[in-house]
């Protein structure tokens, strides 16, 4: 659907007030029935039927009375919500041209009040060419119900989070300013998507840049997933910029080295068909026995290390578990400090094992120390004894006292059991019976008046 921003200035605080009414009415309901968005939204005189119409004239609002009479929000809908909490906040002032459309995202051109150029994308997950959303992302974790503006939230939240904190750690990300509802502001990235690039001065370089990336955020834990050519931003002078983050996985994720093989091998690819790079020249630095080494010069997840922090964690990047936390926490709090301890006393044991007969010594020292204290031990054997047959005595006792007081229990039911009999034999004797209360009387009818009639004659 087109973004047609020029009805935005057209509309008055009574729609935008019964936008967000059927926007709340949205979180319990697929479909808000109109009673419902006339009571969120309090318009008086009826008004807000009428605004309604005008919602549904714009486009604003789809209209569904197949079950019931009701409305939801479409996605021009919910975009005008999202920007017109940015004006609100100052974010920006004027919506441009669109500059990018993807398949779970357009993005825009926006103006400051200074006339700074920002980017402005707006998610819009469910469009026919990507629907397996459910499976090939994670947005929704363990809930079961969803709809695509809630999914669209969903990943704006995951794509600004991650924006963030891989600006934070230097990565060549766009700034990130503004998130609201599914619409991310960011700074305009003053270049070109690397599939439009025919020529570079240096591929090699941008190449060997490129496979950085993706080794050093595997060092802070976390996988792209999505790392080719179309979300590689390179300016006039070569300089790399990522975008696209809300599929990032960590790397403790089950399909963690598929994803990580299958980015490397996108950038191989395109650089090896667009550049003609060979890749021969880092043979000898390439062990052969690497896993994932099928090919010269590709980097190996298993050989990854995680020094540069836990990103994953931070910002629970899907595939990080609960026991991925505990085993960072013990990490953090000086497991490591055990393991060299443990390597040490591994080392002194194999030490005392090469002198044996230092060893024999020392066991014979032992055994005469364990002669003296025989005696002590008979007498603290003796003082156990006795308080074990004490307690033997006292478990007695408490037996003894157990079964009568299950006999005294005993009585008391059978005592109220003869109660309870007395007395529902006192509550049936009082009742009518059933004949008695079903018994036919007869009011009048044509069989009474046949009796007058005969009882009359009889009489004459």
């Amino acid at each position: 659907m087109k973004l047609d921003v020029d009805v935005l200035r057209y509309l008055s605080k009574d729609d935008f007030r019964v936008l967000t009414a059927v926007e709340l009415g949205m979180r319990n309901h697929e479909i808000v029935p109109t009673e419902l968005i006339d009571r969120i939204a309090r318009l008086k005189h009826g008004g807000t039927y009428k605004v309604l119409k005008i919602l549904l004239k714009y486009k604003l609002l789809h209209h569904d009375s197949s079950k019931y009479d009701g409305f939801r929000l479409t996605y021009l809908g919910y975009d005008f919500l999202a920007i017109k909490t940015m004006v609100n906040k100052g974010v920006f002032v004027a919506v441009g041209r669109q500059i990018g459309v993807g398949k779970e995202s357009d993005i825009f051109e926006v103006a400051r009040e200074d006339g700074t150029v920002l980017a402005m994308k707006l998610h819009r997950l469910g469009r026919v060419s990507f629907r397996a959303v459910k499976s090939k992302r994670d947005y929704l974790r363990h809930r079961s119900s969803y709809n695509w503006l809630y999914l669209s939230r969903l990943a704006a939240l995951k794509e600004f989070a991650f924006m963030k904190a891989l600006e934070t750690h230097g990565f060549p990300v766009p700034n990130a300013v503004e998130q609201n509802r599914h619409c991310i502001v960011m700074s305009l990235v003053q270049g070109y998507p690397l599939v439009q690039v025919k020529q570079l001065q240096n591929p090699d370089t941008v190449f060997e840049t490129i496979i950085g990336l993706v080794v050093r955020l595997a060092e802070h834990g976390l996988i792209h997933c999505d790392f080719n050519e179309f979300n590689i931003m390179i300016d006039d002078e070569e300089k790399i910029t990522m975008i696209d983050f809300p599929q990032m996985v960590s790397v403790s994720h089950r399909n963690a080295q598929m994803y990580f093989d299958r980015d490397v091998e996108c950038i191989f690819k395109f650089f090896r068909k667009r550049f003609n790079l060979s890749f021969q020249e880092n043979i000898e630095d390439i062990d052969s026995s690497d896993e994932g080494g099928d090919e010269a010069g590709k980097p190996c997840f298993f050989a990854i290390e995680r020094k540069s922090g836990f990103l994953d964690r931070e910002l629970s990047a899907s595939g990080f578990t609960r026991k991925d936390e505990e085993d960072i926490q013990r990490f953090i709090e000086g497991s490591t400090e055990t393991d060299t301890i443990s390597d040490s006393q591994g080392v002194g044991l194999v030490e005392d094992q090469d002198e044996v007969g230092t060893v024999d010594d020392d066991s014979s020292h032992l055994v005469e120390q364990n002669d003296g204290y025989e005696s002590q031990g008979k007498d603290e054997s003796c003082k156990v004894c006795e308080s074990s047959e004490s307690e033997k005595e006292d478990a007695s006792d408490n037996e003894e006292n157990n079964e009568d007081a299950m006999e005294n229990e005993a009585e008391l039911v059978k005592s109220l059991n003869k109660q309870r009999r007395r007395a529902i034999a006192a509550a049936h004797r009082g009742r009518k019976t059933i004949a008695a209360r079903n018994s036919y009387k007869d009011k009048g009818g044509r069989s009474s008046h046949n009796s007058k009639i005969q009882k009359q004659l009889s009489s004459w």
